[in-house]
């Protein structure tokens, strides 16, 4: 039993059962002992890969979307370049890089990246030495009088969720408690939930719906800022639209694991609803999936290009990269791209 299961079923003993995003907050982000205050997660040696550590190309192609959009809006100055859950920088460190030629656009660009991990901060100073960045903890500190160009990348599918599943007379919350010593998810009474009210009408009993409570300020506090001063926003994530279904799942050593054998040690998230993050954002936006995002961004003729001057082991990985990126039986399709823009203005290139 890990440290972190013993507090929380002391928790729960003494107070009664938890929610699920209770439970998620505290697995990931406990000070002494959650998943993302204790650890570098990426990496053959961690728990999972990310598209910027698969390919260069996926942070370049990032990187020229949001410039081109930054140029199509008369090239704001100054504005503030953000990453959401900048992982070890890598994404920040190639959209720089392949950026480096649009006049102008670093000159302007005043860096910030809202991290929660005092361990990935550590790996993003390392990964961004030279450039002055900002560390914030909530998107609520970016600078609200400035246009704001952004890419979140992985970053909603960790936060905490609810579940809830649809009841003739209402709607049943998963609660977490304890069974016979260990930690064990379980449903509350049937309650009636306004929140829910527009699920009804393509949801039947027996179904089940996540909610993300701490997304909606997220975006909103984002949209908010590219409606008013322009901007635009590229959020990528593994989701869906509005589907139902229960997709709350741990991760370990690459490997899927039960999400309540070892609170702490292993990587929690869920599917993301970007249906829900479009509703919560005053802006425009469009939708569509990464494969047909990063084709249409040119990944074909780049991947080319890098070809040209590999061989043996390096060349077959680098196939084997733009494959896991673009297939849809890869992350092509399960992998979806949603960008927010102000009225009026053309949606950054890549999308539909």
């Amino acid at each position: 039993m890990t440290p972190l299961a013993r507090l929380l079923i002391r928790r729960i003993e003494a107070a009664g059962p938890i929610t699920l995003a209770d439970y998620m907050a505290e697995c990931l982000l406990h000070p002494a002992h959650g998943y993302y205050a204790t650890r570098d997660p990426l990496g053959v040696a961690g728990d999972f890969t990310t598209a910027p550590e698969i390919s260069q190309m996926f942070g370049e192609l990032v990187g020229l979307s949001l410039a081109q959009a930054w140029l199509d809006q008369g090239a704001p100055a100054p504005f503030a370049l953000a990453e959401l859950g900048p992982g070890r920088g890598t994404l920040m460190a190639d959209l720089l890089r392949a950026t480096r030629a649009v006049p102008g656009f670093h000159a302007a660009a005043r860096l910030h990246l809202i991290e929660a991990s005092p361990v990935l901060a550590v790996r993003q100073k390392q990964a961004l030495a030279g450039f002055a960045c900002h560390w914030l903890t909530e998107t609520a500190a970016l600078p609200a009088t400035t246009a704001l160009f952004a890419v979140a990348n992985e970053f909603f599918d960790a936060l905490p969720i609810r579940q809830f599943t649809r009841d003739d007379g209402g709607w049943r919350e998963t609660m977490v408690g304890v069974t016979k010593g260990a930690l064990t998810p379980g449903l509350s009474a049937v309650a009636p939930l306004a929140g829910l009210d527009h699920r009804r009408s393509d949801t039947a009993p027996g179904d089940m719906v996540e909610t993300c409570p701490t997304a909606g300020p997220v975006m909103e506090a984002v949209g908010q800022r590219i409606a008013r001063h322009g901007g635009a926003a590229l959020i990528i994530d593994y989701g869906h639209w509005g589907a139902t279904g229960a997709t709350f799942q741990a991760v370990q050593a690459h490997a899927f694991a039960d999400p309540f054998a070892a609170p702490g040690l292993a990587d929690l998230t869920a599917h993301v609803d970007f249906r829900a993050l479009a509703r919560a954002a005053p802006t425009a936006h469009s939708f569509t999936q990464q494969g047909a995002f990063l084709t249409r961004l040119g990944i074909t003729a780049r991947s080319a290009r890098l070809a040209a001057h590999l061989s043996g082991d390096r060349l077959e990985s680098h196939a084997r990269a733009t494959h896991r990126l673009t297939a849809a039986s890869e992350m092509g399709s399960l992998f979806k791209v949603l960008a927010l823009y102000p009225q009026h203005t053309p949606p950054p290139p890549g999308m539909p």
